[in-house]
């Protein structure tokens, strides 16, 4: 990052485009792989992804560095963008028509299948947590939930994939729950 996250709020407040632009190349890529996860489209993510960057630049004044980082901010207004998103949705359009994305690895495939097969906020919660990094005080400000509740969750989650995983994945494994 440019600088501390301090720093580059009071730029991005005072119109720096520049600061923005760089917030923007740092994070855009990060942010639209986690909305991808929530929202199943490649196209609707990159959609939300630039509504959650637009409504940071309109309204400059929503961060609060003593709940988190910037980055924090900016992925719990794109959380909550994409549950808008799917609020606005016709239930026969609940699945993108391109569907998942085409893995070039069998693993991907199953572990991309058990990751889905879990309810969307502990998707989410897994997703900022060991593929963005979120720390524990992070994932707090972006849920805006106490961080011990972020502890139960997280382990709730974690045991929700490992029952899936073992399960089989969506049947990969004929539904033999002896596959360990």
């Amino acid at each position: 990052m440019l600088a501390d996250d301090s720093e580059v709020w009071k730029k991005m407040t005072d119109g720096d485009v520049g600061a923005f632009d760089a917030f923007y190349r740092e994070n855009a890529p990060r942010l639209q792989a986690f909305l991808r996860q929530i929202v199943g489209s490649a196209q609707a993510a990159e959609d939300v992804s630039q509504e959650t960057f637009t409504r940071m630049w309109r309204r400059p004044h929503g961060y609060e560095p003593e709940r988190g980082t910037l980055r924090a901010y900016l992925f719990g207004i794109g959380r909550k963008l994409a549950a808008e998103w799917w609020r606005k949705q016709r239930p026969s359009e609940s699945l993108s028509e391109e569907g998942a994305a085409p893995c070039h690895m069998e693993i991907n495939s199953v572990v991309g299948d058990a990751f889905r097969r879990l309810p969307e906020e502990q998707r989410t919660l897994l997703w900022l947590r060991e593929v963005e990094g979120q720390s524990n005080a992070e994932l707090a400000a972006t849920l805006e939930i106490p961080v011990g509740t972020v502890r139960s969750r997280l382990y709730t989650a974690r045991e929700a994939l490992r029952t899936i995983w073992h399960s089989g994945a969506g049947g990969t494994n004929g539904g033999n729950d002896e596959v360990r």
